[in-house]
């Protein structure tokens, strides 16, 4: 059986997600950030260390797409 954790993020960011993955395959905000989560640690699995430099261009897409301010 799989155990969860509760990850807190801002009202306003969970409202703009919402809007954001109506007509999407994700059902939740928990839906897309387990895949943004996921999508993350599996690049870093596969290259190694992230550097910072890759560190930031995540930060700045995710910002860029509004998960981030």
């Amino acid at each position: 059986m799989t155990e969860y954790t509760t990850v807190s993020i801002p009202k306003d960011l969970g409202d703009r997600v919402e809007e954001t993955i109506e007509g999407t395959s994700f059902s939740s905000t928990s839906d897309l950030v387990r895949f943004l989560l996921r999508s993350i640690v599996i690049q870093h699995q596969r290259q190694g260390e992230l550097t910072e430099a890759e560190f930031a261009e995540i930060a700045d897409q995710l910002e860029d797409l509004g998960y981030l301010n």
